[in-house]
C-alpha cells in the first residue's frame, strides 16, 4: 500500500507511523514545500520517501495535513489526480468550506473529511509519535458521501488506532470547534499577551508563574502560522462564540467591582460541573 502524506507535520506524520504499524506493507511517500522537514522526516522513519504531486496517481490512499486555505486550493486538483480505488481525507480542523468546494466533484466520492482531535500546542514533525490518537475522537463529516468500501477501510483503520468515531455534518463540526478548541488557543493566545504586557520583567514570570498559569497558557505556544488561517477560516463561528466570551468576562468584572462574591462563588460552582462532564462520559464506538 502506498500512501502520500501531503503535509510532515504532527498529525500527518503521527498517521504515517500509525498506518506503517497497521500495515507492514505501508510504503510512506511524503510530500512537504519545506525540504529540510522532508530530510529530516526521512531520517526519523516517518517517510520511506520523498516524492511530488506529479505521481499521486500512483497513491493508494492520500493524506492532506496542510493549512485548510491551501487544501481549499488544491484539493479539487488533487482529486483530478486520483486513480479509481484510492481515498484522500484531510484532517483540517474547520469542514464547511472544503465540503462546499468539491460537493460537485466527479470524485467526491473518493475523499473523506476527517478531523482527529489529538493534537497538541507542538506542531513539528518532531514530535510525532505512536499512540498520538490513541482514545482520541474522529470526527468524520458527510461520511455518507465517500464511497462504501473506502468508507469501511477508514473506520477500521481509524478504530485500530484507539479513536472513536463522532459523526456531523460540517456546518455543525465547525460550530463546535469554535466552541471547544479554537476559544481556547484564542483565550490562551491573549492570556499569553495580557502577562507579557503587564509583567515587564520576564524572570518574575518565570519565578512566579505556577502549574495553573503554565497550562492554561499551554497553547499559546501553537504556531500561528497554523492557527490565524484556522481562525480566518472559521471567522464567523469564533467571533460568535468570542462575543459569548467576552460577555461572561465583562459579567464576571462587574460583579467583583461591585463585591457580589457570592454571586461568582456560585457562577464557579456552577462551572465546576465540568469536572462530571469530563471525566464521565463513555464513548461507543
Amino acid at each position: 500500500m502506498k500512501i502520500y502524506v501531503i503535509g510532515i507535520g504532527l498529525i500527518g506524520g503521527s498517521m504515517a507511523l500509525e498506518l506503517k504499524e497497521l500495515f507492514r506493507d505501508c510504503h510512506v511517500v511524503g510530500v512537504d514545500q519545506n525540504e529540510t522537514h522532508l530530510e529530516e522526516a526521512l531520517a526519523l522513519g516517518i517517510i520511506d520517501e520523498k516524492g511530488s504531486l506529479e505521481t499521486l496517481a500512483e497513491a493508494d490512499r492520500v493524506i492532506l495535513s496542510i493549512p485548510v486555505k491551501e487544501s481549499l486550493r488544491l484539493l479539487p486538483t488533487l482529486l483530478d489526480q486520483l486513480n479509481d480505488n484510492a481515498l484522500l481525507w484531510d484532517v483540517g480542523s474547520t469542514k464547511e468550506q472544503l465540503c462546499k468546494g468539491v460537493e460537485n466533484h466527479p470524485k467526491r466520492y473518493q475523499y473523506l473529511t476527517a478531523y482527529h482531535i489529538a493534537g497538541t500546542e507542538f506542531s513539528s514533525h518532531k514530535a510525532t509519535h505512536l499512540g498520538l490518537f490513541k482514545l482520541k475522537p474522529q470526527i468524520l463529516c458527510e461520511a455518507k458521501k465517500t464511497r462504501a468500501d473506502l468508507l469501511i477501510w477508514s473506520k477500521t483503520s481509524f478504530r485500530q488506532m484507539g479513536m472513536y468515531l463522532r459523526f456531523m455534518e460540517p456546518k455543525e463540526h465547525d460550530r463546535h470547534m469554535a466552541c471547544v478548541s479554537h476559544l481556547s488557543h484564542v483565550s490562551s493566545f491573549m492570556l499569553g499577551k495580557t502577562v507579557l504586557e503587564q509583567e515587564a520583567d520576564e524572570q518574575n514570570i518565570f519565578d512566579l508563574a505556577g502549574s495553573g498559569f503554565e497550562s492554561t497558557v499551554r497553547l499559546a505556544k501553537s504556531s500561528p502560522d497554523m492557527w490565524a488561517p484556522i481562525f480566518e477560516q472559521n471567522k464567523e463561528n469564533v467571533l460568535e462564540i468570542l462575543s459569548a466570551y467576552i460577555k461572561n468576562l465583562e459579567d464576571f468584572k462587574s460583579k467583583l467591582a461591585a463585591d457580589a462574591i457570592d454571586d461568582l462563588h456560585q457562577q464557579m460552582k456552577n462551572t465546576n460541573q465540568l469536572k462530571t462532564i469530563l471525566n464521565g462520559i463513555k464513548h461507543n464506538n
